[in-house]
């Protein structure tokens, strides 16, 4: 008989593959506007917090956000803030380095595009006031699904359980409830582009 973190693998593989082949089948065009959505709320929630230091990403191929998503955060932040973006490790974990404009990004492997320079250790995300962070979903309670490798989860163990954490996603990607494994981290918050920013709560 599987044991219980075999049961959470398969039922996590399973919801995982469902809802990327949803992304998959969205239009180019859909994905666009999708974006712009989830921009404006993320924006407007940046507005909001005033954090000095944000930590987010490059969205790629179908993720929310759109790939321009750090020049419109860099934008948001104004010549005083700093938009740290992950550099993936060979362990997988996450180290963080500065954005410095759409130039200062090289394609990297997994088909993501990082920070060349900069690198600042792991840790530094700790020091952000937003961290923005990729999912596949989130259940309502915050508990995230990733894509399986575990880096967003380690992550999220280096910051503070009371820090602004949000999770972008497309619609029908927040969800009632998700398998989850000891080790899953959740997030505070979830932007959709028609919902847009939601705040979870554990039960």
């Amino acid at each position: 008989m599987p044991d219980f973190s075999d049961e959470v693998g398969r039922a996590k593989r399973d919801v995982r593959a469902r809802l990327l082949a949803r992304r998959r089948s969205l239009s180019p065009g859909d994905r666009q506007a999708a974006a712009g959505q989830v921009q404006a709320a993320l924006v407007a929630l940046l507005h909001r917090v005033r954090p000095h230091r944000v930590a987010a990403y490059v969205p790629v191929g179908t993720e929310p956000g759109g790939p321009e998503l750090p020049e419109v955060l860099a934008a948001a932040l104004g010549s005083a803030g700093v938009l740290l973006l992950p550099v993936l490790r060979p362990d997988l974990d996450l180290d963080w380095a500065p954005y410095d404009g759409p130039d200062s990004l090289v394609a990297a492997g997994r088909g993501l595009r990082e920070p060349r320079t900069g690198q600042l250790g792991p840790d530094a995300v700790g020091g952000a006031g937003l961290i923005v962070v990729p999912a596949v979903a989130v259940d309502r309670r915050g508990m995230r699904l990733g894509r399986g490798g575990g880096s967003y989860d380690r992550a999220l163990a280096r910051v503070d359980a009371a820090a602004p954490t949000v999770a972008l996603l497309h619609d029908g990607e927040l969800v009632d409830r998700l398998p989850e494994a000891p080790h899953d981290r959740p997030v505070r918050a979830a932007i959709t582009p028609t919902e847009g920013f939601r705040g979870l709560s554990p039960d």
